[in-house]
């Protein structure tokens, strides 16, 4: 992303009121059913756990998003990558105000893993929470407050670390 490319972007999103009014939308809320989701299916997983006495599936669900989000906090903290809006000195679509930690994304992070880890618990599930994931980056990418690498990293690192806790767990 360079300066004159997200020019374009801002000055799109702020001809087309209606397009910005739902990438504000999108940005705020389409992470909300996923926290209300992931609570849901370690509690199924956990019910499931006790009646059939299988706790491979719980321990699953429950473990490998914890290891990436608190190994993605890890390399947040550690890589202090500055978000667009510093680097570029631009006016992100959506205000915020952190500074640093930009790569990886833990938004796009934390909605692969979830979703990775319903595929063999509900692949429709798992497919929904793919499609959001997708949508939440295309959104922080939009909005400013993330590059293309913070988000793709976030994305393949849960995929990849999801995919090897079907196999390992």
């Amino acid at each position: 992303m360079t300066q004159e490319r997200y020019g374009k972007i801002e000055r799109f999103f702020k001809a087309h009121k209606k397009l910005y009014f739902l990438l504000r939308i999108i940005y705020k809320y389409l992470p909300y059913p996923v926290y209300i989701i992931y609570p849901l299916i370690l509690i199924n997983t956990f019910i499931h756990m006790i009646n059939a006495n299988d706790a491979e599936e719980f321990v699953r669900t429950l473990v490998a998003p914890a290891v990436v989000f608190l190994s993605v906090t890890a390399l947040r903290k550690i890589i202090n990558r500055p978000r667009p809006y510093e680097a570029l000195k631009i006016n992100p679509l959506i205000k915020k105000n952190t500074v640093g930690q930009s790569f990886p994304s833990r938004h796009s992070a934390s909605v692969f893993i979830i979703a990775i880890v319903c595929y063999p618990i509900n692949i429709c599930l798992g497919v929904a929470l793919t499609i959001v994931g997708i949508t939440i980056c295309i959104s922080r990418i939009l909005a400013g407050v993330h590059y293309i690498s913070d988000v793709l990293f976030g994305a393949l690192y849960s995929i990849i670390l999801g995919i090897l806790s079907i196999f390992l767990i």
